[in-house]
C-alpha cells in the first residue's frame, strides 16, 4: 500500500470515528428545573463521562439561571474546559476573556490563561493538512502569538503555577513555529528580489528567535541579501555571527 493510499484510508477511518463519537454525545433534553448544586452534579457527571456538549448545555443553564451563586465561578471554569474539550475554541476563548476581565484576581486565574492559550493553539492546528504532509509554515501566526503571550503571562506573573512548566515547554515549540513563519516570509521576499525586506526579516529572526533552528538559515539569507545589495560591512558582520555559531556552515569558507 502506497503512502497516499494509507493516508486516504486513515482519514476515512478518522471521519467515521468522529461521526460515531458525535452520535454518542446525544442532544440533551430541556434542562430540568433543579437547584444550582443539583444541576452542577449533573454537569460533573457529564464531564466525567466525556459528554462535553451535554455538560456545556447544563453549565450554560446554571450560568444563566444563577449568575451570582456561590458556584458561579467554578461553573464558568468548567464551561471553559468543556468548550475546549468539545472543540469549540471560539466560545471558550470568549468566555475566558470575559472571566479574565471580570475576575482579574481570582485564585485560578493562571488556569484561565492556560486554557485560553491551549484554545488558541487548537485553532492553529489543522490535522488533515498535517497528516497529508503539507508545509504550513506560512500560515497566519496570530493564534500562536496569542498563545505564546498567555503562556508568558503565566511564567511572568504566576511562576509558581502548576501550569508554568508546561507553559515553558510549549513556548519553545511556539517560538520555533513563529521563527519558521518569519523565515518563510524572508524567503518570499528573497525570491522576489526584495533584498532589503528579506534581510530585515532575517535580522528579526536572529534578534528575537535565538536560539532556534531558523537562525542559521536567517543568517544565510542576510549574507546573500547584503551581497546582492553590495553592503560588504553588513555581509561581513553576518558572516562573523554565522562562523561563531555555526562553524561548519559551507558559507564560512565562501
Amino acid at each position: 500500500m502506497d503512502k497516499l493510499t494509507f493516508k486516504t484510508l486513515f482519514l476515512t477511518l478518522l471521519l467515521t470515528l468522529v461521526g460515531c463519537s458525535s452520535s454518542n454525545d446525544t442532544e440533551v433534553d430541556k434542562i430540568p428545573d433543579k437547584s444550582a448544586q443539583a444541576l452542577f452534579a449533573d454537569a460533573r457527571e457529564a464531564l466525567d463521562g466525556g459528554l462535553y456538549k451535554k455538560a456545556i448545555q447544563i453549565l450554560s443553564a446554571i450560568d444563566s439561571r444563577y449568575p451570582f451563586g456561590p458556584i458561579s465561578h467554578q461553573v464558568q471554569l468548567d464551561l471553559i474546559y468543556s468548550y475546549y474539550k468539545s472543540g469549540d475554541s471560539a466560545q471558550g476563548i470568549a468566555l475566558a476573556e470575559r472571566f479574565l476581565r471580570l475576575n482579574p484576581n481570582h485564585a485560578n486565574i493562571d488556569y484561565v490563561y492556560y486554557m485560553r492559550a491551549l484554545m488558541h493553539l487548537s485553532t492553529e492546528e489543522n490535522m488533515f493538512q498535517d497528516l497529508l504532509g503539507i508545509d504550513r509554515a506560512d500560515r497566519d501566526p496570530t493564534a500562536a502569538r496569542e498563545a505564546f503571550n498567555d503562556f508568558k503571562t503565566i511564567l511572568t506573573n504566576y511562576p509558581e503555577s502548576k501550569y508554568a512548566a508546561d507553559a515553558r515547554k510549549r513556548m519553545i515549540g511556539i517560538k520555533s513555529r513563529l521563527a519558521k513563519y518569519e523565515l518563510s516570509v524572508a524567503r518570499f521576499y528573497l525570491k522576489r528580489e526584495a533584498y532589503a525586506s528579506a534581510a530585515n526579516r532575517g535580522r528579526y529572526i536572529v534578534e528575537y528567535y535565538n536560539p532556534s533552528e531558523a537562525v542559521e538559515q536567517a543568517l544565510e539569507i542576510m549574507i546573500e541579501c547584503y551581497d546582492k545589495m553590495g553592503l560588504e560591512d553588513l555581509k561581513s558582520n553576518a558572516k562573523q555571527v554565522l562562523a561563531a555559531n555555526y562553524p561548519n556552515n559551507p558559507l564560512i569558507d565562501g
